[in-house]
């Protein structure tokens, strides 16, 4: 008996807050739409920011609340995403253009060099830290790899002390630029014809004895360019693709040799 009457005591206040319970859940259930689910299923899940909200799920739920928010944010989702969310949100979807990162960075070892040996922590924000890093450029890639550790899909590989991506399996996510401290890599459309592979903000006289390659703002591919499409700033020139059509008479002019024509089939480097 001595142990009956506790047992009855803590059922019956187990009881009685089961019960509160399940009526303040009805009272104070905050009511989710069903349709944020079903667009958040049709996000890959990366993550990655890129739309400009916090995850896929803060973009789901920003997409059913505001009826004005484009459908075709999610680079990595792309065309197809889009047109899903499209039908489930009754919206119409426009055009997605595939998006590539860019490693704006030719600094090889046969055109740059290192100014000191390196024996820190394999980061490149580490070696950053230490006299702007590792290479006489101190706005080119570093090469430590803090890009290709955060890549969620594995396209970009280090190699001759440079990062480059495999654009036929990036999604364009943009985690490598956000994470490169030297800023060196840029998101482009994989449709660009012309890329300047530079990042270099210097006078010329100080790029050219930085690397080789590096663009020293003389501008022959601004005044030549027919369509307005590149243009100088701050020592460094930057292409504008809506507006360039390929025709690489910048190629032609470029004595640093800093502009790349691109395949567009293949996305493989085949000038400059």
């Amino acid at each position: 008996m001595e142990i009956l009457f506790p047992v009855i005591a803590v059922s019956i206040i187990g009881l009685i807050c089961g019960a509160g319970l399940s009526v303040a859940s009805k009272f104070m259930a905050v009511e989710v739409d069903e349709r944020i689910p079903k667009v958040r299923a049709c996000l890959p899940g990366a993550n990655c920011g890129a739309c400009g909200f916090a995850g896929c799920d803060g973009y789901a739920a920003a997409l059913v609340e505001d009826e004005d928010l484009a459908v075709n944010l999610c680079v990595p989702g792309g065309a197809t995403a889009a047109k899903s969310i499209g039908d489930v949100l009754g919206r119409a979807a426009g055009d997605v253009e595939k998006m590539v990162a860019e490693v704006r960075c030719s600094g090889t070892c046969e055109a740059t060099s290192v100014k000191m040996d390196y024996n820190g922590l394999p980061s490149c924000s580490a070696a950053k830290l230490l006299f702007g890093g590792t290479g006489l450029c101190v706005y080119g890639c570093i090469g430590l790899g803090d890009c290709a550790k955060v890549c969620p899909v594995n396209a970009i590989h280090i190699g001759g002390n440079l990062a480059r991506v495999d654009t036929s399996v990036c999604i364009g996510c943009g985690k490598c630029a956000k994470t490169c401290p030297n800023g060196v890599i840029a998101i482009r459309p994989a449709s660009a014809h012309m890329v300047v592979d530079c990042n270099n903000k210097q006078k010329g006289a100080n790029t050219r004895k930085a690397c080789k390659v590096g663009c020293i703002g003389c501008r022959l591919c601004e005044r030549n360019c027919h369509n307005g499409a590149i243009t100088v700033t701050d020592n460094l020139a930057s292409i504008d693709y809506s507006k360039c059509d390929g025709c690489g008479k910048c190629i032609e002019v470029c004595k640093a040799g800093c502009l790349v024509a691109l395949n567009i089939a293949s996305a493989e480097v085949v000038n400059g």
